[in-house]
C-alpha cells in the first residue's frame, strides 16, 4: 500500500470517480473527475457525470431503514448498495470512454442512513468493499467518522472542497447546496480554511418532495420545476410559527437531517395544512417557502456575526437549483444579494457532491487534513476517511 500511495502522489493529473447518494435518497451520483495538485494548488475538473436511480424497492428499503429498523436490515441492505454503487462506478467509467485501469480511484460517500450529531454517531452504507473489489479501483469512503472522533459532528464535510474551489480574494461567497438537506459554505474575501463558516441551514427538498409524495399517494416523488409550489398561496403567519423550531436558533456549528425533517416531520406539516384550510398546491408552496426562508434566515445571522456583506455572491448548487419556484423565494428574501449557480463558475450544479467527494478522496490519499473544524465543530484537522485498496492498485 505504501509504494501505490507513493506512486499516486508522484503522478501529475489523476483520475478519480466520486459517488454519493443524498438524504433524498433520488439515486446514485456519479462523477468522473480530473484532479491536478493537492491543497490549495489543487485544480480540478468534471469529465462526465451520471446519475443511476435506485431500484424502487431498494429505494423503500433505505427510507424504511431510515425511520428504523433492525441489524440485519442495516447489515443486508450495507451489501445491497454496495453492489448497487459499484455497478453505477463501472457504468460511468465506460460511459465517459474510460477502462476502469485509468480510474485511479474512487471517493464514495454512500448512503446515510442515520445521522445523529448530537449524539456524536452517524452511519452511511454501501460497502467499500465491494465497490473495491467489483471494480478493481482503491476506494475511500466513510468520511464522517474520523471528524467525530475529533470531537466534530461529521458535517458538512463539503465546504473544504467550496474552498478550494471558490474562494476569491476580494469577494465574500455563500456556496448553498440544497439537496435534501440545505447546507452553506461562507467563504469571506481572502481569507484561509480557518475563516470558513459552514453548517446546515435546515430542510432542502427533503420536506417539499415528502409533501408531493403524502398529498399525491406516492404518485409524484417531486414538484417539477416548481409548479405546484407555483401554483399555491404561502401561509405566511404558519411560516412563521414553522421558523420557530429549535434547529432554525441553534448556533452552528450544527448539522441536521431526517431525525428532524424526515417523512415524521412531513406527515405532521400536511395534515398541519390541511387543518388549516389550505389546498395541496398551497401546503406545498408553503414547504418550499420554508426551505427558502431558513436559508435566508441563515445569511441573516452571518451578516450579524460574520460580516456577510449585501453584496455578497450567492453560489447554488444541488438538486434545489432546478426548481425556478424555489430559486425566485430565495431571490426575493435574500435580495439586493445576487443568487448565481455552480454553472456560472463552469461546474454542473448537480455533479458538485459527487464531485467533492472525488475531491475528498483525493486529498485523504494525499494525506491531507480535509475536514473544517469551524464548520463541523471539531477540535482539530484530521484526514478523513477509509481506505479500501483495489486490484489495480495491487490490493487484489
Amino acid at each position: 500500500m505504501l509504494y501505490w500511495l507513493t506512486r499516486y502522489a508522484q503522478k501529475q493529473t489523476h483520475t478519480v470517480l466520486g459517488l454519493m447518494s443524498g438524504t433524498s435518497v433520488d439515486g446514485m451520483d456519479a462523477a468522473v473527475v480530473e484532479v491536478e495538485g493537492a491543497g490549495e494548488t489543487l485544480r480540478a475538473r468534471l469529465r462526465y457525470f451520471l446519475t443511476v436511480p435506485f431500484p424502487e424497492d431498494v429505494r423503500q428499503r433505505v427510507l424504511r431503514l431510515c425511520q428504523g429498523g433492525d441489524v440485519r436490515e442495516v447489515c443486508t441492505l450495507n451489501f445491497v448498495l454496495g453492489e448497487l454503487f459499484a455497478d453505477a462506478a463501472l457504468r460511468a467509467v465506460a460511459d465517459s470512454g474510460l477502462r476502469t485501469n485509468d480510474v485511479d480511484l474512487i471517493g464514495s460517500h454512500g448512503q446515510t442512513v442515520c445521522h445523529l450529531p448530537q449524539q456524536r454517531a452517524t452511519l452511511q452504507i454501501g460497502e467499500p468493499a465491494v465497490i473495491a473489489e467489483r471494480t478493481g479501483i482503491t476506494t475511500v469512503a466513510e468520511f464522517r467518522y474520523r471528524d467525530i472522533a475529533a470531537g466534530g459532528e461529521g458535517a458538512p464535510l463539503v465546504p473544504y472542497v467550496d474552498y478550494l474551489l471558490f474562494r476569491h480574494p476580494e469577494k465574500n461567497r455563500i456556496v448553498q447546496n440544497i439537496g435534501g438537506i440545505a447546507n452553506l459554505t461562507f467563504l469571506p474575501a481572502g481569507g484561509t480554511l480557518d475563516d470558513v463558516r459552514a453548517f446546515d441551514t435546515g430542510p432542502g427538498n427533503m420536506v417539499i418532495d415528502e409533501c408531493v409524495r403524502l398529498l399525491t399517494d406516492g404518485e409524484k416523488q417531486f414538484d417539477e420545476d416548481g409548479r405546484r409550489a407555483a401554483q399555491g398561496i404561502v401561509d405566511e403567519a404558519w411560516l412563521n410559527q414553522l421558523m420557530q423550531h429549535p434547529f432554525f436558533h441553534r448556533p452552528p456549528p450544527k448539522s441536521t437531517g431526517r431525525e428532524d425533517f424526515g417523512r415524521h416531520f412531513a406527515e405532521e406539516f400536511v395534515q398541519r395544512g390541511q387543518q388549516r384550510g389550505l389546498s395541496a398546491n398551497d401546503i406545498i408552496a408553503t414547504a418550499t417557502a420554508l426551505t427558502a426562508e431558513s436559508i435566508a434566515h441563515s445569511y441573516r445571522t452571518l451578516r450579524e456575526t460574520q460580516h456577510a456583506t449585501r453584496e455578497t455572491e450567492i453560489i447554488l448548487g444541488g438538486g434545489g437549483a432546478f426548481n425556478p419556484t424555489l430559486r425566485r423565494m430565495l431571490q426575493q428574501r435574500v435580495a439586493p444579494m445576487r443568487v448565481l449557480t455552480h454553472e456560472d463558475f463552469g461546474y454542473h450544479s448537480g455533479a458538485k457532491e459527487a464531485m467533492a467527494f472525488a475531491i475528498l478522496a483525493h486529498e485523504t490519499v494525499m494525506g491531507a487534513a480535509n475536514n473544517v473544524p469551524r464548520a463541523t465543530g471539531a477540535k482539530r484537522r484530521v484526514v478523513l476517511g477509509k481506505i479500501v485498496m483495489g486490484e489495480h492498485s495491487g490490493g487484489g
